[in-house]
């Protein structure tokens, strides 16, 4: 025994040396590995979007630029230590995009100046109040101030434009007004605060618009059009993957396409921001000054809308409880069109508004999508299975076609705002050259209208009216798409 426990502690001394040789063997490898991650990662976010490279340029430039008023000594002595103000303004002020940084210069330009003149009617009034009741006057005003811009910046209309200016005006105001309690000077130091912030945001606008800018409403325009191109893809895929058989096998390619709705249900917080940097922005490109930011923002959120419903069909794919063969090869054909004619719409809503123009084929396709959906309402209103059934199978089901009818209806909702949005900014109108299906037997006909060239979207739907059968529940049409519900009389 003691034999044993004499030679554990030289083992155990012989693995510590042995793992420590190894980790300073081995510590010239890891740090060439962190090293090459590192730049890995480092050129692949270049790679992904290069303005990020350009604008880290753009930066350093401004600031090379105001700095000159702190290097030279003629400007120097014009500003003295005030000269850092502009170099604190460009640091806080350059954004990414054009309306970003003009809303935070125009925010900081206009509260600086504010502020300043406020503050220095605050101190002539002090003045007035006597040696011993200045401070006591100069500590109201910047209570007062600071608890009313501080309330405002809640009201979120406020907050979303103005926050970044009420922020600047508390701590200009409070600066100038308590410092001119000891400083004579306060009106040269207001003076001098106010023209640094005005030169150093003053620069940062224009080297953000002269030089490569970025445009927060392009980059909103951009992202509004491949939100819908990625829901369309998986409307597109949709079908085939659900009535896919498993010795069909998976595709990397589809599943990355049917995956990419997802990047929508996340894009809320990145639009709203968008939209608000872009009122800032004077007209650039085919956008002009004033530009309907608003209507993209709805468009988003029916695009959002209908990310949720996709979210629910994507669960559906590779449900633990499937229907029948019988039941599904039933509504194969019309699930597959509702969902391929919907991703269609989707698509060429996302092209129309990538090119501007007026999203005429886009409503074949959904004229195409509503005819499928009523064809699967008359599948499921005639029964599509017997009392014997499981319930669980019929379930699944009856939830993808739910869901897939409310797609539809979601997406001409998108379809009418776009139109709207095209009216708004008068897209170009080009003629479609994709024809509308001809309906089955009993289906409502859908003719296109040729003899007006300048209205290519003309579509005149002729129904047969329908008798009476004295059932117990009737059909009505859906307010947006015209789909048929139950409602009971």
């Amino acid at each position: 025994m003691d034999l044993e426990s004499a030679t554990n502690p030289e083992k155990e001394k012989q693995s510590l040396c042995a793992r420590g040789w190894s980790g300073i063997k081995g510590f010239p490898k890891n740090i060439k590995t962190k090293v090459f991650e590192f730049v890995s990662k480092v050129k692949k976010l270049g790679q992904d979007d290069p303005r990020r490279v350009v604008h880290s340029l753009k930066v350093g430039f401004a600031l090379t630029l105001v700095s000159l008023f702190y290097y030279y000594q003629p400007l120097y002595e014009s500003f003295g230590v005030s000269a850092m103000c502009a170099v604190i303004t460009v640091v806080v002020v350059f954004e990414f995009s054009v309306g970003a940084t003009l809303g935070k210069g125009v925010n900081r330009g206009l509260a600086t100046l504010l502020a300043g003149a406020l503050a220095i009617g605050a101190h002539q009034l002090a003045n007035l109040s006597g040696r011993i009741g200045e401070p006591i006057v100069l500590g109201f005003f910047v209570f007062l101030q600071a608890a009313v811009s501080t309330f405002a910046r809640f009201y979120p209309k406020i907050k979303a434009r103005y926050d970044y200016g009420l922020l600047i005006f508390i701590l200009t105001f409070s600066l100038i007004s308590v410092s001119g309690f000891r400083d004579d000077e306060i009106l040269e130091f207001a003076r001098k605060r106010l023209a640094t912030v005005l030169i150093g945001g003053t620069t940062c606008v224009i080297i953000s618009i002269f030089l490569f800018p970025v445009w927060a409403g392009q980059d909103l325009h951009n992202l509004i059009a491949s939100n819908m191109e990625k829901l369309g893809s998986f409307l597109e895929g949709f079908g085939n993957e659900y009535f896919k058989m498993p010795e069909d096998g998976d595709c990397k390619e589809d599943k990355s396409l049917l995956e990419g709705y997802k990047s929508v249900l996340n894009s809320k917080n990145n639009e709203d921001a968008l939209a608000n940097f872009a009122r800032w922005e004077p007209g650039h490109g085919r956008f002009q000054f004033r530009h309907p930011w608003k209507q993209y923002l709805k468009i988003g959120a029916l695009t959002h809308q209908c990310a949720y419903r996709i979210e629910f069909l994507n669960g559906h794919l590779n449900g633990d409880i499937q229907a029948k063969p019988e039941i599904r090869s039933k509504i194969q054909e019309t699930i597959t069109k509702m969902s391929f004619e919907s991703g269609k719409a989707l698509k060429e809503l996302a092209l129309a508004i990538k090119r501007m123009v007026k999203p005429f084929s886009a409503d074949i396709h959904i004229e195409n999508s509503k005819s499928a959906a009523k064809n699967l309402y008359s599948l499921l209103k005639s029964g599509l299975w017997d009392d014997e059934m499981n319930l669980l199978e019929v379930v699944p089901v009856a939830t993808v076609a739910s869901l897939l009818i409310d797609v539809v209806t979601c997406t001409e909702e998108i379809a009418e705002s776009v139109h709207e949005l095209a009216s708004m900014v008068n897209f170009e109108a080009v003629e479609p050259t994709v024809l509308p299906e001809k309906p089955e037997t009993g289906q409502p006909e859908i003719v296109k209208s040729s003899n007006d060239a300048n209205c290519p979207s003309v579509i005149v739907i002729i129904d047969k009216p329908s008798q009476e059968n004295g059932n117990s529940s009737a059909t009505t049409m859906n307010k947006y798409s015209g789909i048929p519900k139950f409602t009971e009389e």
